[in-house]
């Protein structure tokens, strides 16, 4: 037999073998399934509780980022109903460094509702879960799948990537989208839906990562439609992706001794609910000029020293960059409305996004 006519076999012969592709991952999944904090050991039934914790901070964070902070809000609230009874305050402090900060107000509104209007048991549907704050598509379907065993399939990134390569889907993200969770649902089994779901994901994760997947470890690698065809790495198509506007700012320093001038940013929009100094807005033609205008009024404050330097961070949609002011003040001196003082030692319990974390650091030179 040449080797043509073996290849042309092997390809005939792969739509005969779909209908085992569950079987497959649910034996690979069997003997290579991570050990992960949120996830019920083989046999056990998964606690709602953990899989929308984890789900909820997976979101756009990386396992080894999430693990400490799921320990922590794990060991602070145990259950859902403890979260519901605790302030929003504490939840944003607690989530400080994760980042999207959305997630944070969700999680918190969610456990309310959970708490106050289903007893603090969650749904058992996935349209009962839906109904929830912070609770989409997605998350609706893998805390359906994986704690509650219905038959549905949740699509995450990990599991776009092996959908897209194992049938080779030429269309780009996220047109994509609705035909890989088509696809990504053939590879439930009859039976055990979380499990078929976290197979995918930790396929996705350990063996057909982004660059240089391990197709020889595979279980679907002899019914992989890019890895037959060579182009495996050049999966999931992907619409090029615009570049946000550069924006500037400032950020304005002030101490009282060994205090630290702080206020609340507005519960809705980006960051809201956080801790922050006082600055100005991110706006891309903002200079020097401009954001000196927006300075506090403080009294004591006569002139701002600009620190050398800028403070730089990406968020989802655009890159800013900080100018850092800073300027001391007497002792006495009264915050201005709508802000406070805080001591500096104590700016490890208060809710600071990572960007303000950056502007204080540079700030005190710490």
């Amino acid at each position: 037999m040449t080797s043509s006519t073996a290849a042309k076999i092997k390809r005939q012969a792969v739509p005969a073998r779909s209908a085992s592709r569950p079987a497959l991952l649910l034996d690979w999944y069997d003997r290579h399934r991570r050990r992960l904090p949120w996830r019920a050991a083989a046999g056990e039934r998964a606690d709602p509780y953990r899989v929308w914790l984890s789900e909820i901070m997976l979101q756009q964070t990386g396992v080894k980022t999430v693990g400490p902070y799921f320990a922590k809000f794990l060991a602070r609230w145990p259950d859902v109903a403890a979260l519901g009874r605790a302030s929003l305050d504490d939840v944003l402090r607690m989530w400080a460094g994760l980042g999207y900060y959305s997630r944070a107000r969700n999680l918190h509104a969610c456990a309310v509702a959970v708490l106050r209007d289903h007893g603090g048991i969650f749904p058992d549907t996935e349209e009962g879960l839906r109904q929830l704050p912070g609770i989409g598509p997605y998350t609706a379907k893998a805390i359906a799948a994986i704690a509650f065993e219905i038959r549905t399939m949740p699509v995450d990134g990990n599991i776009e990537r092996v959908v897209s390569r194992l049938y080779a889907v030429e269309e780009p993200l996220p047109q994509a989208k609705p035909r890989i969770q088509e696809l990504a649902s053939t590879l439930l089994g009859e039976s055990r839906a979380g499990d078929s779901a976290q197979a995918l994901m930790d396929l996705g994760s350990s063996i057909c990562t982004p660059k240089k997947p391990a197709c020889a470890l595979c279980p679907l690698d002899d019914d992989c439609a890019a890895r037959l065809r060579g182009d495996q790495e050049t999966f999931p198509r992907k619409a090029p992706k615009k570049a946000g506007t550069l924006r500037h700012g400032a950020a304005f320093i002030v101490t009282r001794g060994d205090e630290l001038l702080v206020r609340t940013r507005a519960e809705k929009g980006l960051l809201g609910g956080m801790t922050e100094v006082p600055g100005s807005a991110w706006l891309a033609g903002q200079d020097d000029k401009m954001a000196l205008k927006q300075a506090p009024e403080v009294n004591g404050v006569t002139r701002w020293h600009r620190k050398t330097g800028v403070v730089t961070h990406v968020f989802t949609h655009f890159p800013l960059e900080l100018v850092i002011y800073t300027a001391d003040v007497a002792a006495r001196t009264r915050a201005p409305a709508g802000m406070r003082w805080v001591p500096i030692a104590t700016l490890a319990d208060e809710a600071l996004p990572n960007v303000m974390r950056k502007a204080i650091a540079h700030g005190l030179d710490i």
